[in-house]
């Protein structure tokens, strides 16, 4: 639609009323997220005992990371063969530092999970 018959101001309005109202429209930011990253993610041991006998298994974790990057909890989710690899993988994944994740550009508390192979 196109305002014809109209001053030169009314047409600039007309043009720019929709612009304007689009402005105006309560709309989210977008919100800057993203997961939290490794930064430090030195490799557990492996137990001395399950390497003389030739064993080898994995430890899903879930890790709770802090707004600071921190790992501030680990829990043990699966562990095969069980306890055999749990305790240096917690030691580990206790050292580990992040990139914390983010909502809205702050960095926040965050979970993530992850499989640690013990493989000789």
């Amino acid at each position: 639609m196109r305002p014809s018959g109209f001053s030169p101001l009314a047409r600039t309005l007309f043009l720019a009323l929709p612009m304007a109202a689009l402005a105006c429209i309560a709309v989210p930011a977008l919100a800057i997220a993203g997961p939290a990253t490794p930064l430090k993610t030195d490799p557990p041991n492996y137990p001395t005992e399950a390497a003389r006998r030739g064993t080898e298994g994995y430890v899903e974790v879930e890790i709770v990371i802090g707004a600071d990057g921190k790992v501030s909890s680990v829990n043990v989710l699966k562990a095969e063969p069980a306890r055999v690899f749990e305790r240096e993988a917690l030691s580990a994944v206790r050292r580990w530092t992040f990139n914390p994740a983010t909502e809205g550009g702050s960095p926040v508390e965050s979970r993530i999970r992850r499989k640690i192979e013990f493989k000789l």
